[in-house]
């Protein structure tokens, strides 16, 4: 599932896939407007199904997490960070499965 967000902070709207357990496994960047969030969560839909979209990186403090990537090679969305490689592919596992979604909601 998706959610799609406004930011109190800054006004830019976010989108963030839920799998199905609740836990949200990737999150946008910021938008300027909700369409084009919505275009975000469309191309995470016909992404995300393509295992070599997927950008494995490890952070300065050792810990692992993943972009997602479109065919032009811009980041729609990263994940959290994982203790393990092990914790980051079941979490690309889960952005495979749930990235589909047809099921999006808007979150005020």
């Amino acid at each position: 599932m998706f959610e799609i967000f406004q930011s109190e902070k800054n006004g830019k709207y976010y989108f963030r896939l839920k799998a199905a357990n609740g836990e949200i496994v990737l999150t946008s960047q910021a938008y300027a407007d909700k369409a084009s969030c919505e275009k975000g969560v469309a191309s995470v839909q016909s992404n995300a199904a393509n295992r070599q979209n997927f950008e494995e990186s490890q952070s300065t403090d050792g810990k692992t997490f993943f972009n997602l990537k479109a065919s032009n090679g811009q980041v729609i969305g990263t994940s959290q960070m994982y203790a393990s490689k092990e914790g980051m592919n079941k979490g690309i596992e889960s952005v495979i499965n749930n990235g589909g979604s047809q099921d999006v909601h808007f979150v005020a």
